[in-house]
C-alpha cells in the first residue's frame, strides 16, 4: 500500500499544481476528467470503457427526460442503469451457481467493474433530481467529470449533480482553510487505512480478520465469536472510513466539499443512529429516493415500518446477490422497527430513558446489535453465519478462548484507541472553546492548549503520517486478502 499511496500522492501534487496555475475553468474541468480517466484506468484497467459508456448514456438520458418530465421516461433511465448494474454485479453470480454445462455458465467470466455500484447510483441519482425538476444543465464535459470524479469514483462517497456542479464551476484560488482541512483528513485517512490492513492481515500469518473468517471449518467459542465480529467492525471501518477520509481530504485541497460518509458511528445508541452516521451518502441516498417515496405512499403505521424492512433489503441487495446480504439488510430493517415500537412503548406510558446509564445501556445494545450484523454481512456461507450465531446464543461456548491471543489483543487495543482517540479530540475542542470564552482570564499554558487544539492539523499531519508508514511497512506479516478499496468490491 506505501507504494501506491507514494504514486497517487506525486500525482495529486502534479495536478494540484498544474490545476493551480489554470485560469479558465473549463480547462481545469478537462483536466480533472482526463485525471479521473487515468485514476480508474490505474484501478479498473480496460475496464474504464464500461464507466464510459454509462457517463454517456445517462447523459444522453437526462437530455431526453428534461425535454419531457414524465415518470415512463424516467423508468426507462432507471431500468437502464439498473440492467447494467446487473449485468456486472448479479449476472456473474449466477453464472458460478450455474453447472458447467448450463448456457448460464458463460456469466461466471463476467468481469466487475471497481466502483460501479457507487457511480451507478450517482447516475440515478441525477435522473431522480432531474424528475424532481431539479435546475441542472451540465455540459457533457461536466456530467462525465460528475461520473468518474477520481475521488468518488472507486468507493463514494456517493455525491449528486446538485452539490457538485456548482462547485465544478467555480473559481478556484489555493485557500489555507482548504488546505489545512485537506493535509489533515489525507493524513488520518492514511493512518486508518493502515489500521485497516493490520486489522486484515494480523500481526503474523493466519491472525487477522481475513484468514479467521476465512476458516469456515473453524468451531469458534461465543468468545471467539464476539472478537472476530467486533475485529471485522473495526477492519471495515479504518479501512472504508479511511478511504472516505482520503478522498475528502485530497478533494479539499482542490477546494471542493464532498458529502460525509462517517461520522462517529459507534458512538451510537441507537440503530437509527447508526445509519445516520455510518456510509452517510448511501443511507441518505437510500433515505431521500428510496424509503420516503414508499412511506408517504400510505399512511399506516405497518406500512411506514415495512417500507424500512423493504428499504434494507435494497440496502443489502446492493452490497451483493446473495442471501446473506438480504438477510443483513432484513435483519437491520428489523432493529430499526424494533427501535420505533420501544419509542412507542416509552410515549405510551410515560416511561424516562435519559441520563448517562440508560444512555451507557442503549449504546451496548446497540453496538453488540451491529457486531451481530456483521456475522451475515461477512460470513463465506449461511453454515458459517449459522455456527457463528449458534456460538452467541450458547452459554456454553463461552468457557475458553481458541482465537489467537494477538488477534484478540489486536482488537481490544484498537477498539480502545478508537474511543480514546473520539475522547481526546473532544476534549481538546472544549479546551478550546473554553478558552475563547474566556481569553482574558486564561493562562499561558491553557492558551497553548487552546492553539494545539485550533490548529491541529499542523502537529497530526506529520505524526500520523509518520505513524502510518510505520504501521504499513513493520506490521504486516500477515497476508491481507482486503485492503484500504475493499468496500468498492460491493
Amino acid at each position: 500500500m506505501t507504494k501506491e499511496l507514494l504514486i497517487y500522492a506525486v500525482a495529486i501534487v502534479f495536478v494540484w499544481l498544474v490545476a493551480m496555475r489554470l485560469r479558465s475553468v473549463k480547462a481545469r474541468q478537462v483536466l480533472y476528467l482526463i485525471a479521473s480517466w487515468i485514476f480508474y484506468y490505474s484501478w479498473g484497467g480496460w475496464l474504464i470503457v464500461v464507466l464510459i459508456v454509462s457517463s454517456l448514456m445517462n447523459y444522453g438520458l437526462g437530455e431526453w427526460l428534461k425535454k419531457k418530465i414524465s415518470a415512463g421516461r424516467l423508468w426507462v433511465g432507471l431500468l437502464a442503469n439498473l440492467i447494467l448494474l446487473s449485468t456486472f454485479k448479479y449476472l456473474p453470480l449466477l453464472g458460478a451457481a450455474a453447472s458447467d454445462g448450463s448456457p448460464l455458465a458463460a456469466f461466471k467470466r463476467i468481469l466487475f467493474p471497481i466502483g460501479v455500484s457507487f457511480w451507478t447510483f450517482e447516475a440515478l441519482s441525477y435522473l431522480l433530481e432531474l424528475y424532481r425538476e431539479e435546475e441542472l444543465e451540465p455540459t457533457l464535459v461536466e456530467f462525465c467529470l460528475f461520473m468518474s470524479f477520481w475521488p468518488t469514483v472507486i468507493q463514494g462517497p456517493i455525491c449528486r449533480m446538485s452539490s457538485l456542479l456548482p462547485q465544478f464551476r467555480q473559481d478556484w484560488l489555493v485557500d489555507e482553510e482548504d488546505l489545512s482541512t485537506g493535509l489533515r483528513r489525507v493524513a488520518i485517512g492514511t493512518l486508518m487505512a493502515a489500521l485497516g490492513l493490520l486489522m486484515a492481515g494480523g500481526l503474523h500469518a493466519g491472525a487477522g480478520v481475513d484468514a479467521l473468517f476465512g476458516n469456515t471449518g473453524a468451531r469458534y467459542t461465543g468468545i471467539d465469536v464476539w472478537f472476530l465480529i467486533i475485529g471485522y467492525g473495526f477492519q471495515l471501518y479504518f479501512s472504508f472510513c479511511g478511504w472516505s477520509h482520503l478522498m475528502i481530504g485530497a478533494a479539499r485541497l482542490f477546494g471542493i466539499q464532498l458529502h460525509e460518509n462517517f461520522d462517529r458511528p459507534y458512538l451510537s445508541t441507537t440503530p437509527s443512529m447508526f445509519w445516520t452516521r455510518w456510509h452517510m451518502s448511501l443511507s441518505f441516498w437510500i433515505r431521500d429516493f428510496l424509503f420516503l417515496p414508499l412511506a408517504t405512499a400510505r399512511r399506516e403505521v405497518w406500512w411506514r415500518n415495512l417500507s424500512l424492512v423493504i428499504s434494507m433489503f435494497v440496502f443489502g441487495l446492493w452490497h451483493g446477490g446473495s442471501v446473506l446480504y438480504m438477510m443483513w439488510g432484513v435483519y437491520h430493517g428489523t432493529l430499526m422497527v424494533l427501535h420505533r415500537q420501544w419509542q412507542e412503548l416509552r410515549k405510551r406510558f410515560g416511561f424516562e430513558w435519559t441520563g448517562f446509564v440508560p444512555a451507557l445501556i442503549s449504546w451496548a445494545i446497540t453496538f453488540c446489535a451491529v457486531c451481530i450484523g456483521y456475522i451475515f454481512f461477512n460470513a463465506k456461507n449461511l453454515k458459517q453465519a449459522v455456527g457463528m450465531l449458534r456460538a452467541i446464543a450458547s452459554p456454553h461456548s463461552y468457557r475458553h478462548l481458541t482465537l489467537d491471543h494477538s488477534f484478540c489483543l489486536m482488537t481490544f487495543l484498537l477498539a480502545a484507541g478508537y474511543f480514546a482517540v473520539i475522547g481526546a479530540g473532544t476534549l481538546l475542542d472544549r479546551v478550546a472553546e473554553r478558552t475563547r470564552e474566556t481569553t482574558t482570564d486564561a493562562s499561558w499554558l491553557t492558551h497553548v492548549f487552546a492553539t494545539l487544539a485550533k490548529e491541529r492539523w499542523v502537529w497530526i499531519t506529520p505524526v500520523v503520517i509518520v505513524a502510518a508508514l510505520y504501521l504499513s511497512v513493520m506490521f504486516q506479516p500477515g497476508h491481507a486478502e482486503t485492503g484500504p478499496v475493499m468496500y468498492a468490491l460491493f
